[in-house]
């Protein structure tokens, strides 16, 4: 689809709006930001729980997770 950036794999392909997908992918690299920094503005380990919810991996999985999204949404909205 023209304008539109796919994602998969999964149950199928689903394909988001172009402008989502940038949108999320500067979310996601905030999100990885504030895993990462030292400070005040550092996610707390009782909210990377919150936001992981049922997810059994820990901070340091989360935080790559988040890293890699950020990077492959990098590599597709370019």
């Amino acid at each position: 689809m023209p304008g539109s950036t796919t994602l998969g794999p999964g149950h199928g392909v689903d394909a988001i709006e172009h402008l989502d997908a940038v949108r999320v992918k500067s979310l996601m690299k905030e999100l990885h930001r504030l895993l990462t920094v030292s400070g005040p503005d550092r996610i707390t380990d009782a909210q990377v729980t919150a936001l992981r919810g049922d997810a059994a991996d820990d901070r340091e999985a989360f935080t790559d997770w988040v890293g890699r999204v950020a990077h492959d949404l990098e590599k597709a909205t370019a």
